[in-house]
């Protein structure tokens, strides 16, 4: 199918609440590394990897290999029968995951994974409310949207009751007109606040994104999830840490991102990178935690730890440690990053530079004074660095930020690329605005 024709039956057959990036959408034809081909045939570095999913790049050829050779086999067998691989990937997850987290429970997607962790904790702790951070993105179900805080990611009427929200710590725009490190870090403290004013005193679970993804890739300050996680467990709840987007070494330095903050999680949840493109989520629990589980109701999740799917994740692991894993990825971070902070100091439509690793984002604003949002700013850059060849990811409760986050298969040379084509579009829309 051709361009014009794919886009036709989009319009058709796909209900039109499907989110498309781009005044005109970009049908994408295939990949191949950290480049992809639309269906016109212009190529493009994708900075965004299918929202930080394609962690080792378009077509990775172990990745197709394992998953060639699995289809060869047995493609689905459902959880009610022991597979090889399913086994093999719960074992692999158990060694690079932080503390004592070891027995996973595979589902689909990050929803269903966070979701898992959520009914997780509650049997646990015997109690029902969960404390969670605005600007959180959980996912589309139900109980996940509960815990989502943004408005226009909440769709429908159907929410829990049991989630509360606590300040996130978005230092950028602290809403208790604070600065960092006077400040204390009061945002981590409104914890207690929550609990003490909007709970029964007793919570399940204290559940966060070590870096913030749909939010906008807020990155809170050293100190701030041991404060959090402590007062959270002082009220009786368990720590639900949601790496679903800066998992599997995206943040440089560790495997997963709360490594940074010297916490160990008793529920973690995983997906998009876990096998570069293969549907997949998962929950992994200290055993005290999973084992409660046991008794307590049937569950099961047909396709979840399907042989396909966890063949597709070993081998993603398996070629993110041939690419040098964490460490090498966060030197790629350092130069990705060193590069947005010298357009920081070009572009004064730049308020905020933050992330780590492969996972940076800036923050566009009017002036950086009044820190007015900027989404046509933003608008303007995605359609100026397509037009350049460049894919990019936006976020941001605001529709503000850019978020930049390519395979970690990427090179130097490519993440120069990367900086000069929106050094180039940043430059154009600065000058259309007219910001001095």
């Amino acid at each position: 199918m051709d361009t014009q024709a794919i886009l036709d039956k989009q319009r058709q057959y796909l209900w039109p609440n499907h989110i498309l990036y781009y005044t005109d959408p970009l049908p994408l034809a295939h990949g191949d590394g950290v480049y992809v081909w639309d269906t016109n045939g212009k190529q493009y570095l994708d900075f965004f990897g299918g929202i930080l999913t394609t962690s080792v790049g378009h077509n990775n050829p172990h990745v197709v290999e394992r998953v060639r050779e699995q289809v060869g086999k047995l493609i689905h067998s459902s959880t009610l029968y022991p597979n090889e691989n399913h086994v093999a990937l719960a074992e692999k997850l158990a060694e690079i995951t932080p503390g004592r987290l070891q027995m996973s429970f595979f589902t689909n997607s990050g929803s269903e994974a966070n979701e898992t962790a959520i009914v997780a904790a509650q049997t646990y702790t015997d109690a029902r409310e969960i404390v969670a951070l605005r600007h959180a993105y959980s996912g589309r179900t139900s109980l996940t949207m509960s815990v989502t805080a943004h408005s226009t990611w909440k769709l429908g009427k159907s929410f829990s009751p049991d989630i509360k929200h606590a300040i996130n710590p978005y230092c950028y725009r602290c809403p208790l007109k604070l600065s960092y490190p006077s400040c204390g870090v009061a945002c981590a403290q409104d914890i207690e606040d929550v609990i003490r004013t909007t709970t029964s005193g007793r919570i399940a679970a204290f559940m966060a994104e070590p870096i913030q993804g749909v939010g906008g890739f807020i990155t809170p300050p050293p100190e701030y999830f041991e404060l959090a996680v402590e007062i959270a467990r002082h009220y009786g709840g368990v720590f639900i840490c949601d790496e679903v987007q800066t998992g599997f070494g995206r943040t440089g330095e560790h495997w997963f991102g709360i490594s940074h903050w010297n916490v160990e999680p008793d529920i973690m949840t995983m997906a998009k990178g876990i096998a570069n493109g293969m549907p997949m989520g998962n929950t992994i629990a200290v055993p005290e935690v999973a084992e409660a589980m046991a008794g307590k109701g049937l569950t099961l999740s047909t396709f979840g730890g399907n042989p396909t799917s966890t063949a597709a994740s070993l081998g993603t692991i398996e070629a993110l440690e041939e690419e040098g894993g964490p460490a090498r990825f966060a030197v790629l971070g350092d130069r990705l990053r060193a590069g947005m902070d010298r357009l920081w100091e070009k572009y004064p439509l730049i308020g905020d530079v933050r992330g780590k690793g492969l996972m940076q984002g800036i923050e566009m604003v009017t002036d950086r004074q009044s820190k007015e949002p900027a989404p046509k700013a933003v608008a303007q850059l995605f359609e100026e660095t397509r037009e350049r060849g460049l894919l990019i990811g936006k976020g941001g409760l605001y529709s503000n930020v850019i978020r930049i986050a390519p395979p970690m298969t990427v090179n130097e040379e490519q993440i120069d690329q990367a900086l000069e084509i929106l050094d180039y579009a940043l430059g154009v829309v600065h000058e259309t605005i007219g910001v001095p």
